[in-house]
């Protein structure tokens, strides 16, 4: 069976992504430089996801049916802590008309 994410991507497309510019490439980071955007002197976000219609630049695919995170060797640190199966987790999978995962996924 493959990982519920796989088919979800609610997440990529329900919250800001906000983290460290010390992430970014041109910083030491792995996160490629040209998808996010710098907010301040310390902070950065993934392009996409400050729109009204949040969608990271880097989810690839359909939500709710097939998806990828085209940088997700390369992800930023909320990316990393997410966890499948959270509160927030269902939160986003709500407002995509998908259902709730029964508890954490590992």
């Amino acid at each position: 069976m493959s990982h519920p994410c796989l088919s979800c991507g609610a997440c990529c497309a329900s919250f800001r992504v906000d983290f460290s510019v010390y992430e970014l490439q041109e910083r030491g980071g792995k996160v490629p430089d040209g998808l996010a955007d710098t907010i301040t002197d310390t902070l950065c976000r993934m392009r996409g996801t400050d729109h009204l219609r949040v969608r990271c630049v880097a989810l690839t695919g359909k939500i709710g049916e097939k998806v990828a995170c085209g940088i997700y060797e390369w992800r930023p640190s909320p990316c990393r802590e997410f966890a499948a199966g959270d509160p927030a987790c269902d939160k986003a999978r709500q407002r995509h008309g998908l259902p709730a995962l029964q508890g954490p996924v590992l």
